[in-house]
């Protein structure tokens, strides 16, 4: 019952939206997406009818086919952590949610998800899987969350189901995103490839085109610079873990409807002046653990930015105007964070109006410095 209560968001069971950090595995639940029909739910079983409803009747027994050593519940066949060596059979075709992590397969064949034509989730994290069929997903029309960190693969896999909306593929081996290899995911909305081996030349001209992305990671990379041709739909965009040293003029031209930008553990000294006002509707912006020796230009005219991380940098001065534009009424939104600790800046020197378009001084984080 606990693996299954586990799952349950995953489903749309119960929404969530992707935090700034991930904290960890099943932190992300991207959509509100239901797996099962609206008009279905009056008698799955989901929701209770009565306050005092024992888990069996809120959670009724699986009547499907189940895989041995399997757990069938609501649709949901929960395989992880058996040691298994292949996708198993004898899995009901109207199964919406297939979890396989924390197992040894190594290898996805062609028939492997034959039938599975109700499938919305697919879990495979924690395998060794580096080998897929080309047509492997061919029969998931409806899979729309497709789960596969932490295997041996190298490239991403190719013939992704057109329905797919997130694909999580961190911490594989990959080196090379291909011009061709998300044509057609007109639906897709959020990808998380951190945690894989990619330079900026691994990513081939026109690779992400027709992708209309809220959100994109690659963090724990090798780039030593802002990717030129990411989607210009993104509203999010995290790059920490990587080897960046500057942002300069036009990195950021494309990414104007960026809510959210993570720059954080990189090597940047420098920040052009003009190069954060293509990002007018900004409001999260982490810049700590690089090595910047001033608050960066331009942030008081981001009208709506309201938490800038800067802490464990090399500041040492920081100007009444760094934060906040002069004159009232300019900014739309009021600090709620601005973390300064673990930089040499002479707090004492600070100027308490320096922090004027704040929500309350509680929003400032000082800090000693320990060099």
């Amino acid at each position: 019952m606990d693996h299954l209560l586990f799952l349950l968001p995953l489903l749309g069971l119960a929404s969530g939206s992707i935090p700034f950090a991930q904290k960890g595995f099943w932190d992300f639940s991207m959509d509100d997406a239901q797996a099962i029909p609206p008009e279905e739910e009056e008698a799955s079983g989901i929701f209770p009818t009565s306050g005092g409803a024992e888990a069996e009747d809120v959670y009724p027994y699986y009547p499907g086919l189940c895989p041995f050593g399997c757990h069938c519940q609501l649709r949901v066949v929960q395989c992880s952590d058996l040691g298994l060596k292949e996708v198993p059979k004898e899995i009901s075709t109207d199964t919406s949610l297939l979890d396989l992590q924390n197992n040894q397969i190594t290898e996805l064949r062609k028939d492997d998800f034959k039938g599975l034509h109700q499938l919305y989730a697919l879990v495979l994290v924690n395998n060794k899987i580096s080998k897929i069929h080309p047509k492997a997903f061919s029969p998931l029309h409806k899979l729309q969350k497709l789960y596969i960190s932490k295997n041996n693969l190298v490239e991403i896999p190719p013939n992704l189901p057109n329905s797919l909306v997130e694909l999580r593929i961190h911490d594989n081996r990959i080196k090379k995103i291909s011009k061709d290899v998300f044509n057609g995911l007109n639906n897709m909305n959020c990808i998380e490839m951190g945690g894989n081996p990619l330079e900026n030349s691994g990513f081939e001209p026109g690779a992400f085109d027709g992708l209309k992305l809220n959100y994109l990671r690659i963090s724990e990379a090798k780039l030593t610079g802002v990717p030129k041709d990411l989607p210009e739909t993104l509203h999010e965009l995290h790059l920490d873990h990587n080897k960046i040293q500057a942002i300069e003029l036009e990195d950021l031209i494309r990414y104007s409807k960026l809510y959210r930008l993570g720059l954080g553990h990189n090597n940047i000294r420098m920040i052009e002046n003009g190069s954060l006002a293509f990002l007018p509707v900004l409001r999260e912006l982490h810049l700590d653990n690089n090595k910047l020796s001033r608050v960066p230009p331009g942030l008081p005219n981001l009208k709506f930015l309201q938490v800038v991380y800067l802490h464990a940098n090399n500041i040492t001065k920081i100007g009444v105007n760094d934060f906040c534009p002069v004159g009232f009424g300019v900014k739309r939104a009021s600090y709620h964070g601005i973390s300064l600790f673990a930089n040499p800046v002479p707090y004492w020197e600070v100027q308490p109006a320096t922090f004027r378009c704040a929500t309350d001084r509680l929003a400032i984080q000082f800090g000693n410095y320990k060099k």
